[in-house]
């Protein structure tokens, strides 16, 4: 008996299943060799400040917020896993260089996204450079990241210098502090910081009258604020960040500088919402300050605030409230670029403009510098305040283009000019 062939009627149909599996598998091949992730894993890192005096404002904060970025986008990109990596430099350069330099040769990390403070900041910059990658800073507040010695991989967040000295000296020189003294941190940071604010205040007419340099982690601060009194100047601008900040206006109370017939306005040119939070609203009513962010802004801030406070049990402050919104923003420029390569990545971030609960229509500047608006705050009186960390009173938005400085001034040898 002759075998029947095998069912005619189906053979079309199963051609046709066989040519869309193939379409399929070439399809899948295609998107594999566009995706392009170095060992098949985007590792993220962040060297930071675990235990010393700016833990709080970065530190262990400013890793859970970059931890909830990577969560947020599902823990994968282009079907590869992200990976966070932390490491504590216990704010010593030599250590920040030598675990970047690790990271980079050995421990296949992609990027960078923070590196709290300035010294640090600038030993992990240079090798960066050396290997050509992404680093990303939210906590550090040089300007020079983004200005003479930027690099195409740079991005600088956040805050820097000069626009915290010229929002906040600014404010205080035209409501009539012209008179002014510093007491400032003896690293590239507080050099920086003090330097860019007298600039502001010579050139609202104001005056320095001097500057008290002291050691990170300063535990005596007696000596500094006796010379601050001496000065008899009208606003002793604080030129220091963290426990610092913290320690100086406390003994500057019980040094009696902002009471009396002789008081003092303090001017705290970079302070966080967690130094607010540690000193107390008795203390620090009415002093004015510039910030990136705040969690009581609107709708947005307050929800992401809110899981951010589930977490570390704290709200948070601009710089961690940054780390999150640059993972997140580097996360999407290697999604849309289909690979981790720097100078595609970079790229991809410089071309898109960001929009979420951090910054509106904030944007990436050829000299790696983020723009966006800046706020200058009142802290609130405790009869003012009405619930948990309800401590500012928005007094002014400054925007981008007058925040930060102007390419137009800038060293950077990316500008063209």
């Amino acid at each position: 008996m002759q075998r029947p062939s095998s069912l005619p009627h189906l053979a079309p149909r199963l051609r046709r299943s066989a040519l869309c599996a193939a379409l399929a598998l070439s399809a899948a091949a295609a998107c594999a060799q566009d995706a392009q992730i170095s060992d098949d894993v985007v590792r993220l890192g962040i060297l930071t400040d675990l235990n010393g005096p700016f833990a709080d404002i970065t530190g262990p904060g400013s890793a859970a917020a970059i931890q909830m970025a990577i969560d947020d986008f599902g823990g994968k990109v282009l079907g590869k896993k992200i990976e966070l990596i932390v490491a504590d430099h216990q704010n010593k350069a030599d250590i920040a260089s030598s675990k970047a330099r690790e990271w980079f040769d050995t421990g296949k990390v992609d990027a960078i996204m923070d590196v709290a403070v300035s010294a640090p900041a600038l030993a992990v910059l240079e090798i960066a450079k050396q290997k050509q990658k992404v680093i990303i800073f939210n906590g550090p507040g040089l300007d020079r990241l983004t200005n003479d010695l930027c690099m195409p991989s740079t991005v600088h967040y956040v805050y820097d210098t000069y626009a915290l000295a010229n929002v906040t000296a600014s404010a205080i020189t035209q409501r009539g502090g012209k008179d002014w003294f510093f007491v400032t941190a003896d690293y590239a940071f507080g050099h920086s910081l003090q330097e860019q604010a007298s600039a502001v205040v010579t050139a609202q007419g104001g005056k320095v009258l001097g500057a008290a340099k002291h050691p990170i982690g300063a535990t005596d601060f007696a000596s500094f604020l006796l010379s601050a009194q001496n000065s008899k100047a009208q606003v002793v601008g604080l030129a220091n960040a963290g426990g610092d900040t913290v320690n100086t206006i406390k003994a500057a109370r019980e040094f009696g500088l902002t009471q009396g017939k002789n008081k003092q306005t303090l001017a705290g040119l970079l302070m966080y919402i967690n130094d607010v939070h540690a000193i107390g609203l008795r203390t620090t009513a009415g002093l004015m300050l510039t910030e990136g962010f705040y969690w009581d802004m609107n709708d947005e801030t307050r929800a992401w605030s809110k899981r951010y406070f589930e977490k570390m049990k704290k709200m948070p402050n601009m710089s961690q409230a940054g780390a999150y919104s640059s993972t997140m923003h580097y996360l999407k420029a290697v999604q849309d670029a289909k690979t981790d390569d720097t100078a595609k990545v970079m790229a991809q971030m410089k071309a898109t403009p960001i929009n979420d609960f951090f910054a509106r229509n904030g944007r990436i500047r050829e000299d790696g510098r983020m723009v966006h608006d800046m706020y200058l705050f009142e802290v609130k009186s405790q009869a003012d305040s009405k619930y948990p960390w309800d401590y500012y009173k928005l007094v002014a938005t400054v925007p981008g283009d007058k925040a930060f400085l102007p390419l137009s001034q800038s060293k950077c040898p990316l500008v063209k000019k």
